[in-house]
């Protein structure tokens, strides 16, 4: 079955993280599943089942018929997030599109009230050789991302 839950998210384009994430669950439960240290329990399978309903729960269970329950073998997903060479395209997209309108974009505001940050001045006459080796990124629920290199 871990086989195909790792197929599930290859099809979705998900990492074990944004997987566990959707599901509700802890990221180490998709960890431990993942490396063949447990199985998946009832409760991953039915939160699979009811998060992603279009999977056929005959195929997650016992790897019979096809992964989606309509049969065809590439069916979209209401969850699956766009990318750059993946966007969604909407029926208000297309109408727009055909009205030789130009496209606007809008974007979200990142402005964020709980923010603070801290005003430094630097003194441009002391060359600095200082280069960045590691960034830290902290999320609200307690877990971390390590970037840079060794």
């Amino acid at each position: 079955m871990k086989d195909r839950i790792r197929l599930i998210m290859e099809k979705e384009n998900l990492t074990p993280a944004k997987f566990a994430d959707r599901l509700q669950i802890n990221r180490a439960i998709i960890s431990h599943i993942l490396n063949g240290r447990n199985n998946p329990s009832l409760e991953v399978v039915t939160r699979i089942l009811s998060e992603m309903d279009y999977i056929n729960p005959e195929w997650l269970l016992n790897g019979t018929g096809s992964m989606y329950k309509n049969g065809s073998g590439n069916a979209p997903s209401p969850f699956s997030e766009p990318d750059l060479f993946h966007q969604v395209v909407t029926d208000t997209d297309k109408a727009q599109e055909t009205k030789d309108n130009p496209k606007e974009t809008t974007f979200k505001s990142l402005y964020n009230e709980n923010h603070s940050t801290e005003n430094k001045v630097i003194d441009p006459a002391i060359p600095s050789n200082r280069k960045i080796t590691q960034i830290i990124v902290y999320y609200n629920d307690n877990t971390f991302e390590i970037f840079g290199s060794h």
